[in-house]
């Protein structure tokens, strides 16, 4: 016997969702039967209303249900449900299920569950059952080339997107040498400020830059021997680079030669304290650095010395750059032969051609007008400057192929090391010295 409802009457009609009296979907020996938490009325039996006898404790628990059901805050007692709809009829009538628009007749068994609420989130719209977009709840993903898709916020880069950096900016800012040509050219005037401005106001402090320049040289070839398993020491080098260049400033070529030998023996007494093991390698490693770097590059400091000296200085590195600068344009730009392609694939015969060529009519032209001396024996200058550079950058370059590397270090943007601005004129510097020794004679 089903109880009886506190707020239903005998005279009260049946419940607009209740189903009339059908077989039951499920097996009748199921011992419990589910209550869909609506209030059971009183004049029918379950077994009309499709459901099956119960027994007596489930009856009642589902009884207690709903009278608390009933009972809590928001439930219309006058028969209108919480949203809105009568408690006699859902909304959309008889059989139809609400916020679905989907008809289920009375007697239909594909559908027991058709006098429950279906679940929904509130925020999501309806779709109807069965549509064929299932995501449609879902954003749509915005195409990343979209042209009529809003711009992605500020500060952040699109979804797989990646920066420009590394190696493929690098490359697309490399010209046909394969230099970053912009970074080469800003470093290349920052370096010649920082050796012209000191020559012409204070020759001392050039003598000091050049100090500098060559501690740093030395540095740079003993990281680059060093991966061969040789290591010269670095500190004698880089005490004896400052020795040399002190000693040619103040006391001639004699004593830039004798500050080469107390170089040389500091670094092999040094060397000696870390045993016999690789002596001898280390030993022929540290007088190739001292000769090639500090020795050689003390000729600046000897140039300078003279009472013109800032004009020897200046026309000699004119030489080198119309030399680099010539062989790169014709290089570039015409360059089919290559000269050495076992020592440097990028130098070509048309290159050489063009690195004479413009030395020669600079160094024509600048000892002419700085020194008053005929214009052929300034085009010889420039000619044998600008081959004493080509020959410093293949050697160099033979240095470097040995020890496996393609830079002495990554010190100036688009030029590499320092090494790799100096290879050109540290040959230089000694075949200038001797040609304007001869051209323009020291007096007093």
């Amino acid at each position: 016997m089903s109880p009886v409802d506190p707020y239903g009457s005998a005279e009260a009609e049946p419940h607009g969702w209740e189903r009339p009296s059908s077989a039951a979907p499920w097996p009748e020996r199921e011992p419990e039967a589910r209550s869909s938490g609506f209030a059971i009325s009183s004049d029918r039996p379950a077994e009309s209303r499709g459901i099956p006898q119960a027994e007596p404790g489930a009856v009642t628990r589902d009884a207690g249900a709903t009278v608390r059901r009933r009972e809590t805050p928001g439930y219309d007692h006058g028969g209108t449900g919480r949203h809105g709809w009568s408690s006699a009829e859902p909304m959309g009538g008889p059989g139809r299920l609400p916020s679905s628009g989907h008809h289920a007749s009375a007697d239909d068994r594909d559908y027991p569950t058709a006098r429950q609420t279906p679940v929904r989130d509130a925020s999501v719209r309806d779709d109807p059952v069965g549509s064929e977009h299932p995501t449609a709840q879902l954003q749509p993903v915005r195409a990343d080339d979209d042209p009529a898709a809003p711009p992605p916020p500020r500060g952040r880069r699109r979804p797989g997107r990646r920066r420009a950096t590394g190696a493929g900016a690098r490359q697309r800012s490399s010209g046909k040498a394969g230099r970053n040509l912009p970074a080469a050219i800003g470093v290349g005037v920052g370096l010649g400020a920082l050796v012209l401005v000191p020559l012409f106001l204070y020759p001392l402090a050039f003598v000091a830059v050049v100090a500098g320049a060559l501690a740093v040289g030395c540095w740079e070839m003993t990281r680059a021997v060093g991966r061969t398993g040789v290591h010269p020491p670095l500190v004698p080098l880089a005490v004896g680079s400052v020795l040399m260049s002190g000693l040619a400033w103040f006391a001639g070529p004699d004593a830039l030669t004798l500050g080469l030998a107390v170089t040389v023996l500091g670094t092999l007494v040094w060397r000696l304290g870390d045993g016999l093991a690789g002596f001898r390698q280390d030993a022929l490693a540290t007088t190739l650095i001292a000769v090639y770097v500090p020795f050689l590059g003390g000729f600046a400091a000897l140039l300078a010395a003279p009472e013109d000296g800032a004009l020897r200085v200046l026309v000699t590195l004119a030489a080198v750059v119309l030399s680099d600068t010539g062989g790169y344009a014709a290089g570039a730009n015409f360059g089919r032969h290559p000269m050495a392609p076992t020592i440097s694939p990028k130098k070509s015969w048309e290159g050489l051609a063009g690195s004479l060529g413009a030395a020669a009519l600079g160094g024509a032209l600048l000892i002419w007008l700085l020194f008053d001396v005929a214009p052929w024996w300034g085009a010889l200058f420039g000619v044998a400057v600008s081959a004493a550079a080509v020959l410093g950058d293949l050697a160099e370059s033979m240095i470097k192929r040995d020890l496996g590397v393609k830079d002495m270090s990554s010190l100036l943007p688009g030029h590499g090391g320092l090494m790799d601005r100096l290879d050109s004129v540290l040959f230089a510097l000694p075949t200038a010295y001797l040609l304007l020794a001869l051209f323009v004679p020291v007096t007093g």
